[in-house]
């Protein structure tokens, strides 16, 4: 015989995608500011003479990824 309690769903599928998005977001941002501090690292490493418009550029981009997953960690612990 079932027991009622055990036949209800107990809601936790949502939190366990929830949690999934979040990881997938920070995973992906961390990779992709990795990326990009490498390539800006390489690229002023190669072009000394520009490295200041290279960093500002760098900056820049890292902070629009940044918004970027704060505004996706939001979307998903909100969603």
């Amino acid at each position: 015989m079932t027991v009622p309690a055990m036949a209800q769903g107990s809601g936790s599928a949502w939190f366990e995608t929830n949690y999934l998005g979040i990881g997938l977001v920070v995973i992906g941002a961390g990779y992709g500011i990795g990326k990009l501090a490498a390539s800006a690292l390489e690229s002023m490493a190669r072009q000394p003479e520009v490295a200041g418009n290279i960093q500002t550029a760098m900056i820049i981009a890292a902070a629009l990824i940044e918004g970027f997953t704060f505004f996706a960690l939001l979307l998903c612990w909100i969603a």
